[in-house]
C-alpha cells in the first residue's frame, strides 16, 4: 500500500477484551494508532475525551450524521457509535495503520471504503467467561448484561464475513496472533507485487551493468 496505512478493525462482543487486544497490539506494532471513536453515551468512570471516545450528545451525533461526517456508524444499546471519517483519513495519511474497535456491521461499512482492510472478530474463551467480564466491569446493570449476552450471540453468526478471527484468553498471545495477520496481508500478492520485483530486477541488472563497466 505503499506510505498509506492501512485499516485493521477489530470487532467482537461486548466485554471480549478488544480494546486491551489494541493496546496490547500497539506495543507489538509501532506504526499503528488507535482510533477514537465518537459515541453519545455517558462517559464511564476514568474515561478521556479525546482518548477513549469523542463524547457527543444525541443531537450533536445525530447532526454529524446529516453532515456525512462517518465513515461508519451504529447503534447499539441504545447509543450511536461512528467513526470520524477525517480522522481515519488523517491517520492513513500519516502513514499510520488505523486500529478500529467496532461493531460488526461498522466492519462491513468500512469495508465498502478500504477494499484492503483486514477484519479480525474476537472471540471469547466461553460464554461464561464473557459474562463474568461484563459482571466484572461493573458498568452495566443486570439487565444489560443481560442484552449484552443476547446480542453477543447474534454478532457471532457474522464471524464468516471477516477475513481472520482470534480467541482472547490472553490479551498478549492474541495481540501477537493479530500482528501475524497484518504481517501475512502485507506479503500477500496483489496488483502493487509487480513493483516490488521491478525494483529487485532492476537492481541485479545494475548491478550486473556495474561488473560489466569494470
Amino acid at each position: 500500500m505503499g506510505d498509506t496505512g492501512r485499516v485493521i478493525v477489530v470487532s467482537g462482543p461486548s466485554g471480549v477484551g478488544k480494546g486491551t487486544v489494541i493496546k496490547e497490539l500497539q506495543k507489538l506494532h509501532d506504526n499503528s494508532a488507535r482510533s477514537v471513536s465518537v459515541t453519545s453515551r455517558k462517559p464511564r468512570i476514568g474515561e478521556i475525551e479525546g482518548v477513549h471516545y469523542f463524547f457527543k450528545s444525541k443531537s450533536e451525533f445525530e447532526e454529524m450524521i446529516e453532515d456525512d461526517q462517518f465513515i461508519e456508524w451504529d447503534v447499539f444499546v441504545g447509543n450511536y457509535y461512528g467513526t470520524s471519517r477525517s480522522y481515519i483519513e488523517r491517520l492513513l495519511a500519516e502513514g499510520k495503520d488505523a486500529l478500529l474497535d467496532i461493531t460488526y456491521k461498522g466492519a462491513f461499512n468500512i469495508r465498502e471504503n478500504f477494499p484492503e482492510c483486514i477484519l479480525v472478530f474476537v472471540l471469547p474463551p466461553s460464554f461464561a467467561e464473557l459474562k463474568r467480564r461484563l459482571v466484572a466491569r461493573g458498568t452495566e446493570s443486570a439487565d444489560e448484561i443481560e442484552k449484552r449476552m443476547l446480542t453477543a450471540e447474534s454478532e457471532i453468526e457474522y464471524i464468516n464475513r471477516f477475513d481472520y478471527y482470534v480467541i482472547n484468553d490472553d490479551a498478549r498471545l492474541a495481540a501477537e496472533r493479530l500482528r501475524s495477520f497484518i504481517v501475512a496481508e502485507e506479503c500477500r500478492i496483489n496488483d502493487n507485487v509487480g513493483n516490488i520485483t521491478g525494483k529487485i530486477i532492476g537492481n541485479i541488472h545494475g548491478k550486473e551493468r556495474g561488473l560489466y563497466n569494470t
